[in-house]
C-alpha cells in the first residue's frame, strides 16, 4: 500500500512539474503576446482585437445558457459592438475571423517554441534511453541488430488540411526562433507582418503546389533533422557497427497519389520528381559549400570543386542528372585522404555528409503511386473487349479463364485507344515509370499502390498493366501493394493474399523484390465504414491474420499504415499504437502516412520531427527489449470482440438512420469543404449528385463532425458497449483489460482525445428542430455515456489524465476558437433561413473552416 501511494505520488509531482513548465513556457507566454497582438492597430479594425475575450465569454455563458449563435452573436452585437446593420454585423465576423486565424498561428508558434523544455518533463523514453536500458538488460546485442535491420518510413501525403503558402510559413518559423529568444521587438514587428499577410490561397493549390508545401519541410527541416537523427544513433551505439541507412526514410504521395485526383497527372508527376531531385541537389550543394570552407587540401579541393561543378549542373535544369554512385565515389575518395592524409581533419563533418547522401542519394524522398483499383478494372476490361474476350463485362468470365487469359497473353496498349482523360493518362503515367527510375533511382519510385482492393484482381491487374506497358519480359522493379479499407476487404484480406501466393507468376516477382510484400490498411475509411472501435480491432486482427500466413509462406511482411490526423482516422500518439502491437504482428518496419497539420504540429520542427521519429523507432524496438510477451489472451480477445461487434451494430443503426445524410448535408460544413481553396482533390469520388457516404471522402466526412464539435467517429458506438458489457457484470473484466492490454488502452485513450473536443452546446439548439431533434439527442446521449463509460474503466477523474500537457492544450485552443464556432453556426442558421444574403453568409462557412481545422491541429 505504502509503495502504490509512492507511486501515484511520483506520478503526481512529476504531473505537477511538467504542467507548471507548460504554464511558463507556453501560456504565460501566449498570453503576453496575445495582449500585444490583439491591440495592434489594423485600419479599419483598432477595437476588434479588445472585443474578443470579451465574446469569448459571451459566446460561452451563452451557449452554456441554451441559448442558439444567432440569439448569442446579436445580443453580443448590440450590447458590446453597438452594430445595427446586417452589412455591419457581416463585416465585424469576418474581422474576427481574420484575428482568430492568426492567433491560432501565434499560439502554435509559442507552442512549438516552449517544446523543447516541455519535453523534458515528459515520461516518453527517448532512443538514447531505450540504448542504455539494453545495456542494463544486457540486449545490446539484439538491440544493435534490430537497428541495422528495422526501418520507420513517414509518408507525406497531399490530403487537403495543410494550406499555408511558403510566406506564412516562413513567418511562423521566424516568429518560433524570435519566442524562444522572448526578443519582444522582432516579434511586435513579425505580428504586425502577420496581420496583413494573407492566410489563405487565392485560388486551389495544383498538385504540383502541394507538393511544393511538402518540399519546404524536406529542404527546410528533415534534410538536417534526418541527418542529426542518424548522427545521434551513431553516437549513442557503443559500437561502430551501426549501418542502416533506411531506419528513417521519407515517402512522398503529392503528385502521384491519382486516387479520386483527375489533376494528377502524368505530367505533374515527372514535375513532382524534377521538383524533388532538385531540391535535394540544392541541400547537397549547400552542404558541399560549407565542406569546401574546411577542407583546402591539396587533392581534395579539386575533387570537391569538380563535384560541386556537376551538382551545380542539376539544381535548374531538369534534363541534367547525376547517379547516386558519382556522388558518392567521389566524396568516399575524400574521406580516405583525409584519414590517410590529413589527420582525419574535419571528418566528423564530412561522414553526416555521407550519411545524408546514403540515406536521400538522388530521390529525396520516395514517391509512391496509387490509383483505384476500378479505373484498372475498366482498362482491363476494355482491352478484352477489343480483343473480343468479352463482350461487355468481365463478369462474362470466371476466375480462372480471366487469369489465364491475363498470364498467357500479351496485348499492345496505347493511351490513344481511351477516351476518359483518366484511362488514358494511367497508361501514360506507367509508360514513364522506367524514365522516373532512371532520373531518381530506382529507389525513388518502385511502389505501386492500389485503393479499393477487394479482391485478388487489384494486384493482378496492376501486375499485367506494369508487364505489357513497360517492363515485358523484364523483372517489374516496382512492389505492388494492396490497401485494403473496408471492413469486408478486411475481412477477405487473409484469402486473397494467400490466393496471390499461390499464383506461379505473382511469387516469381514477389521472389525478384527480395520476397517481401507490403500490405496497407487503411483507418481512414475503415473507420467510416465500421465506426471506430470495430475498425480499429479489424485492423489489428488483420495484421495478425497476414503476418502469419506470410510466415507460412516465407515471406517478409511490411505494413504501412493509412492514418490520419485525429484518433477517427487512426491517429492519436503513433509510437503508443505500435508500441501496442502483440507479437502476433510482424515488426520488420513501421510505415505511416502523415497529412495535413500533423505535418506542422508533429513534423514541422527539428525538434518536434526528431522526437517523434525517436518514438516511432523506439516503438519497433521495444519487442526486442522486454522479456515479457506482449500477448492478449482468449479472455481478452473476446471481451474486445464482443464490444467492438456491439458498437458496430450501434454505429451501423446511426448510419442507416433516416436524418444521417440529411443531417450531414443541412448541419454540418460537410458541403462547403469541396467549396475551399484547401486542395487540390475533389470531396468525393465519382459524379454522383446524391451524397454516397461509400463515395465521400473521410477528411471531409470526419472533418464535418470535428467542426461541430461532435466528433462521432471518434468513439460513437463505445459508450453503448462497455455499457451492455458492464450490465453483463463484467466492468472488472474491463477494468483488467485496460490496465494489462496496451493496445486496449490505446485505443481509449485515443478515444478520450476526440470526447475531450466535444462541445455539445455548440448546436443545442440543433435538439430544438423537429426534423433534428431525435438525431441530435442520439449524438449527445452516446457521447455522454461513452464519457462516462471510459472514465469507469480507466478509473480516472477526468479525461485525459495521463496527458495533461495536451489536455491543456486543447483547453486554450478551444477557449481561442469559440468565437469562431459560433460565428460558423450564426452562418448555418442564416443559410438555413434563405437570409437574403445567402451568399455572403456561405462565404462566413468557408472563411470559418480554415481557422477551425487549424486550431484542433488533427480535426481531418
Amino acid at each position: 500500500m505504502e509503495l502504490k501511494k509512492s507511486a501515484e505520488t511520483d506520478t503526481m509531482n512529476d504531473t505537477s512539474l511538467v504542467i507548471k513548465e507548460f504554464e511558463k513556457t507556453v501560456k504565460n507566454k501566449f498570453d503576453v503576446y496575445n495582449s500585444l497582438f490583439l491591440n495592434l492597430p489594423f485600419k479599419g479594425i483598432s477595437n476588434i482585437g479588445v472585443l474578443i475575450p470579451l465574446m469569448q465569454r459571451h459566446c460561452r455563458e451563452g451557449l452554456e445558457a441554451g441559448s442558439d449563435p444567432i440569439e448569442i452573436l446579436d445580443s453580443f452585437f448590440n450590447i458590446h459592438a453597438n452594430l445595427k446593420s446586417e452589412n455591419e454585423k457581416i463585416d465585424f465576423m469576418f474581422r474576427i475571423i481574420q484575428y482568430i486565424e492568426r492567433q491560432i498561428v501565434l499560439y502554435d508558434s509559442v507552442e512549438d517554441a516552449g517544446f523543447p523544455e516541455i519535453k523534458k518533463y515528459i515520461d516518453d523514453l527517448s532512443l538514447k534511453d531505450y540504448l542504455h536500458l539494453s545495456e542494463n538488460k544486457n540486449k545490446s546485442k539484439v538491440v544493435l541488430e534490430k537497428l541495422n535491420s528495422f526501418s520507420t518510413r513517414v509518408v507525406f501525403t497531399a490530403h487537403p488540411t495543410q494550406f499555408y503558402t511558403h510566406a506564412v510559413l516562413d513567418i511562423i518559423s521566424r516568429l518560433r526562433t524570435y519566442i524562444v529568444f522572448n526578443d519582444i521587438n522582432k516579434i511586435d514587428i513579425t505580428l504586425q507582418q502577420l496581420g496583413l499577410t494573407s492566410l489563405i490561397n487565392s485560388k486551389k493549390p495544383t498538385p504540383l503546389d502541394e507538393a511544393k508545401n511538402v518540399i519546404y519541410y524536406l529542404r527546410n527541416v528533415y534534410y538536417n533533422a534526418i541527418g542529426q537523427l542518424y548522427s545521434d544513433i551513431r553516437q549513442n551505439v557503443s559500437s561502430n557497427r551501426f549501418e542502416n541507412p533506411k531506419i528513417i526514410q521519407l515517402g512522398f504521395w503529392p503528385g502521384g497519389d491519382r486516387d479520386g485526383n483527375p489533376y494528377v497527372t502524368s505530367d505533374i508527376t515527372i514535375r513532382v520528381v524534377d521538383e524533388l531531385r532538385m531540391t535535394l541537389m540544392k541541400c547537397y550543394y549547400q552542404d558541399m559549400k560549407e565542406l569546401e570552407r574546411k577542407l583546402t587540401f591539396r587533392f581534395i579541393e579539386e575533387i570537391i570543386a569538380d563535384l560541386r561543378a556537376k551538382i551545380y549542373k542539376t539544381m535548374f535544369d531538369s534534363n541534367e542528372l547525376i547517379t547516386y554512385n558519382k556522388i558518392l565515389d567521389p566524396v568516399l575518395q575524400i574521406r580516405n585522404l583525409l584519414i590517410d592524409k590529413y589527420n582525419s581533419l574535419y571528418l566528423d563533418e564530412l561522414d553526416r555528409f555521407i550519411d545524408k547522401v546514403k540515406i536521400f542519394k538522388t530521390h529525396f524522398a520516395i514517391l509512391d503511386i496509387r490509383q483505384n483499383h476500378n479505373i484498372h478494372k475498366q482498362i482491363i476490361e476494355s482491352i478484352l473487349k477489343k480483343e473480343g474476350y468479352v463482350k461487355n463485362t468481365l463478369n462474362e468470365l470466371d476466375t480462372s479463364e480471366l487469369l489465364s487469359i491475363l498470364f498467357n497473353q500479351t496485348f499492345e496498349i496505347s493511351n490513344d485507344q481511351f477516351n476518359d482523360k483518366v484511362l488514358s493518362d494511367t497508361i501514360v503515367l506507367i509508360k514513364q515509370l522506367k524514365t522516373i527510375q532512371k532520373k531518381n533511382g530506382e529507389e525513388g519510385c518502385n511502389r505501386y499502390i492500389i485503393s479499393n482492393s477487394e479482391d485478388i484482381f487489384s494486384i493482378v491487374f496492376t501486375y499485367c498493366l506494369l508487364k505489357w506497358i513497360a517492363w515485358d519480359e523484364e523483372p517489374i522493379t516496382f512492389d505492388i501493394i494492396p490497401l485494403f479499407e473496408s471492413m469486408e476487404a478486411m475481412g477477405n484480406a487473409e484469402n486473397i493474399m494467400q490466393t496471390l501466393f499461390e499464383i506461379p507468376q505473382y511469387r516469381t516477382h514477389l521472389e525478384q523484390r527480395g520476397n517481401e510484400q507490403t500490405i496497407m490498411l487503411g483507418f481512414s475509411d475503415g473507420t467510416k465504414d465500421g465506426g471506430y472501435l470495430q475498425a480499429n480491432w479489424s485492423i489489428f486482427k488483420t495484421k495478425e491474420k497476414l503476418s502469419l500466413l506470410c510466415k507460412e509462406y516465407n515471406i517478409k511482411v511490411i505494413f504501412f499504415d493509412g492514418r490520419g490526423g485525429p484518433p477517427a482516422r487512426g491517429g492519436g500518439k503513433a509510437h503508443r499504437f505500435y508500441a501496442s502491437q502483440t507479437d502476433r504482428i510482424a515488426n520488420h518496419a513501421i510505415q505511416l502516412t502523415i497529412q495535413g497539420q500533423t505535418i506542422t504540429s508533429k513534423y514541422g520542427t527539428t525538434e518536434h520531427f526528431i522526437n517523434n521519429c525517436e518514438q516511432l523507432i523506439t516503438a519497433g524496438l521495444s519487442h526486442s527489449l522486454f522479456e515479457n510477451e506482449n500477448i492478449i489472451s482468449e479472455e481478452y480477445r473476446d471481451i474486445i470482440e464482443q464490444l467492438a461487434n456491439i458498437s458496430y451494430k450501434k454505429y451501423q443503426a446511426l448510419k442507416n438512420h433516416k436524418m444521417f445524410i440529411a443531417y450531414l448535408e443541412n448541419k454540418s460544413t460537410l458541403k462547403y469543404y469541396g467549396q475551399t481553396n484547401i486542395g487540390s482533390r475533389p470531396d468525393k469520388r465519382g459524379n454522383k449528385r446524391k451524397l454516397d457516404l461509400k463515395d465521400l471522402r473521410a477528411i471531409p466526412f470526419v472533418g464535418s463532425w470535428s467542426q461541430l464539435k461532435q466528433n462521432v467517429p471518434g468513439y460513437f458506438g463505445m459508450g453503448t458497449a462497455i455499457k451492455n458489457l458492464m450490465d453483463d457484470n463484467k466492468l472488472d473484466s474491463m477494468k483488467r483489460l485496460f490496465i494489462e492490454v496496451p493496445f486496449f488502452k490505446a485505443l481509449i485513450l485515443n478515444s478520450m482525445m476526440s470526447l475531450s473536443k466535444c462541445y455539445f452546446n455548440l448546436t443545442r439548439y440543433i435538439a430544438k428542430d423537429e426534423n433534428y431533434e431525435e438525431f441530435w439527442n442520439i449524438l449527445h446521449d452516446e457521447y455522454r455515456l461513452t464519457k462516462e463509460m471510459v472514465l469507469k474503466i480507466s478509473g480516472y477523474k477526468s479525461l485525459m489524465e495521463e496527458e495533461m500537457v495536451a489536455k491543456h492544450s486543447i483547453a486554450i485552443r478551444e477557449k481561442i476558437v469559440l468565437p469562431l464556432l459560433t460565428i460558423q453556426q450564426y452562418a448555418l442558421q442564416k443559410i438555413e433561413k434563405n437570409n437574403s444574403n445567402k451568399s455572403v453568409y456561405e462565404k462566413i462557412v468557408r472563411r470559418a473552416l480554415y481557422g477551425n481545422i487549424n486550431a484542433s491541429r488533427n480535426s481531418a
